[in-house]
């Protein structure tokens, strides 16, 4: 009985183990820029309180600089607004190079 208590406990640990190593290799490379992204948004808009946000995609700038975009969905004086935030980052040395914000009026 000792010995499948003991096999099944092997079992479950590596199962854990290997489950904890798909989780980290799904994280998005550009999550550190989204909330940087984000933290500008509601410092921007105090009032409301924002949690998500689009990924726009990214554009490759040269071999080292890439171009990530947010799309945040806000409400300025009733009327629906469309910030869009981009964040330049050096890839090879994961630092900030530029932050832009951008509001268009939605249609």
């Amino acid at each position: 009985m000792n010995k499948y208590f003991f096999a099944i406990t092997f079992f479950l640990i590596l199962l854990m183990g290997i489950q904890r190593v798909d989780i980290n290799a799904q994280i998005p490379d550009y999550e550190k820029y989204g909330k940087i992204a984000t933290t500008v948004i509601n410092e921007e808009f105090p009032d409301k309180t924002v949690r998500n946000y689009k990924y726009m995609g990214r554009k490759q700038i040269d071999d080292r600089q890439v171009l990530d975009s947010f799309q945040y969905k806000v409400r300025v004086k009733r009327k629906p607004v469309i910030i869009t935030v981009q964040v330049a980052h050096d890839v090879k040395s994961d630092r900030l190079l530029s932050l832009s914000v951008t509001e268009q009026p939605q249609q």
